[in-house]
């Protein structure tokens, strides 16, 4: 296993500049990041070979019969291009998603993952009421026999599937229907999706009634909360290693239809998947593909900014996203580890930990404390002590350890988090690379007793180096970054200067020369021809944002 075991599910979109520098720095530790294209878009997706005025990608009317509002879309080679430009300069190994919903227009896939969510295709009506794991076996056999009879499609052995959302089926009615055997030599993976909870009667009808967030917070801060998630699919975990494929989670997050407020975007939110994906490094899955939505989605590892927006605002990276550097760095690059659940502190729900090796050799621990306690009464201390006489094995206890911290005040925290020491930054604030300088720990050990003592915070998660050979293979000493802005030179932009005598004797609504300024290049505003002032602007602005604010609470939570 590698440290690559966390990945990304997106949508299919443009991508920019912040993505390559984020896929930098979880490359550099994991020596490569896996990431889906696809999800619900894929199954209303068309490949063109041009769009007007130059696009890559254009949306359509939204399906009335979709729950999810996904609208359809169409996009150009250029999408792909795009990809490959994308893994010339970083190493990400791309799954293509190929739609499946329509079954009299199956379109021949180069690659990648087939259907998604088949299981809930009879419920959101792209198939009758009696669909079944019998004809997604069929379905499927259809689609590698047209891959065989194309001439441009030589590769017929990369597919990924079923990836079912263990909703309607299980992974196992699948299996029933004589599915890996049947196309071992067409499968390189098989695919599950899965999330532990939705938030979707906030967002459609016919949910029921919203689920509070703050009553929901608490089952994302225990170890048996991960435990269960994984647990339906050990079997399926064990039948895909007897079979030889890997098994991978293909999509999941903390909650479908968008997460949850003050969950997904919290700091809780990212203990939560550090011990959710190490549960599913244990368990024999080699991938989990952690889910990227629109810009109202909560539990988003990473959101770009409006595109009106993009040249005064930056990316805003979620809590979700230090667990996949703080993972990453856990199991290193070598692609060698193994990982145990060490069921510590007598498998305390709060304070889980978890031991990785290199090749049968410890090299690192990864303990977590989902715990809110400023005062530090609730701080634990674990004393590791490698091999020893009450193992009757020699003594391999280091003489110093090195330790990162994954860090915020509290698990409701949303932007103020530091993994080594370093952030980045609040809403709106990142290009997409880390600020300030990386810090770590180093611990004496007792070398009489042959133990050494590790505090973990209340919340936080401490990765303890046990070699410094560990601690290099994970540790990057330089990260290749891109640049995200280009400016001419002597070029001044989205700022404005006022002479204070002006501003001092001014009502507000006029400049120097009776000229008005505007936060667009070449424009001027429009308010005073309007007749309306900026002042009364401000104040109908403000107004207004309180108006949408109320209407989002009352929608979501009354």
């Amino acid at each position: 296993m590698s440290g690559a075991l966390l990945g990304f599910s997106i949508e299919i979109t443009h991508l920019q500049v912040p993505f390559l520098n984020l896929m930098a720095l979880i490359t550099q530790r994991a020596g490569r990041v896996h990431v889906r294209v696809g999800g619900n878009s894929q199954e209303n997706a068309t490949l063109v070979s041009d769009l007007s005025n130059g696009k890559s990608i254009a949306k359509q009317s939204v399906d009335g019969g979709n729950p999810t509002d996904t609208p359809a879309l169409l996009y150009t080679p250029e999408i792909l291009y795009m990809l490959s430009n994308i893994s010339g300069l970083v190493n990400t190994k791309w799954y293509l998603g190929v739609p499946l919903n329509d079954s009299s227009t199956f379109v021949v896939p180069s690659q990648n993952t087939i259907g998604n969510e088949p299981d809930l295709y009879a419920r959101h009506g792209h198939r009758p009421a009696t669909y079944s794991p019998y004809d997604y076996f069929g379905e499927f056999g259809q689609v590698v026999q047209a891959m065989q009879a194309d001439v441009n499609t030589p590769v017929t052995n990369k597919l990924l599937a079923p990836s079912v959302a263990t909703g309607d089926w299980t992974p196992e009615d699948v299996w029933n229907t004589n599915f890996i055997p049947a196309y071992m030599n067409n499968l390189a993976a098989l695919t599950v999706e899965h999330y532990p909870n939705d938030n979707c009667a906030a967002l459609y009808p016919g949910f029921g009634p919203p689920q509070d967030p703050q009553s929901v917070f608490p089952s994302y801060l225990t170890h048996a909360s991960c435990k269960s998630i994984v647990a339906p699919y050990l079997n399926s975990s064990a039948i895909a290693l007897a079979a030889g494929q890997p098994f991978v989670m293909f999509e999941t997050n903390t909650a479908s239809c968008g997460g949850f407020p003050g969950i997904s975007d919290s700091f809780g939110a990212a203990l939560w998947a550090v011990d959710y994906a190490l549960q599913m490094g244990a368990s024999d899955f080699s991938h989990a593909l952690l889910h990227v939505g629109g810009q109202d989605v909560y539990y988003n590892p990473f959101t770009p900014p409006l595109t009106n927006q993009s040249k005064i605002h930056q990316w805003t990276i979620g809590p979700i996203f230090y667990s996949v550097l703080a993972v990453a760095e856990t199991l290193g690059s070598s692609n060698h580890s193994q990982i145990i659940d060490l069921a510590s502190n007598g498998d305390n729900d709060y304070t889980p930990g978890y031991a990785v090796y290199k090749n049968g050799t410890l090299a690192r621990l990864a303990l977590i404390n989902f715990m809110t306690d400023p005062s530090g009464a609730n701080d634990y201390t674990v004393t590791i002590s490698v091999g020893g006489n009450a193992l009757g094995q020699p003594s391999t206890t280091p003489s110093q350890i090195r330790l990162k911290y994954l860090l915020a005040p509290s698990v409701g925290e949303k932007f103020n988090i530091t993994w080594a020491g370093q952030t980045f930054g609040g809403q709106f604030e990142s290009d997409g690379r880390l600020r300030g300088a990386e810090t770590m720990q180093t611990v004496d050990c007792d070398t009489t007793n042959n133990t050494c003592q590790v505090t973990v915070p209340a919340p936080g998660f401490a990765l303890v180096f046990l070699s410094d050979g560990a601690f290099e293979e994970s540790t990057p000493t330089s990260t290749h970054t891109f640049a995200t802005t280009v400016t001419a030179a002597g070029e001044q932009k989205y700022s404005t200067t006022v002479d204070p005598s002006t501003l001092q004797t001014s009502n507000g609504h006029k400049g120097a020369d009776g000229g008005h300024g505007s936060t667009s290049k070449g424009k001027h505003s429009g308010a005073t021809a309007a007749g309306i002032y900026p002042s009364v602007v401000l104040l109908l602005a403000m107004l207004a944002g309180v108006g949408v604010l109320i209407r989002a609470v009352g929608n979501g939570w009354s």
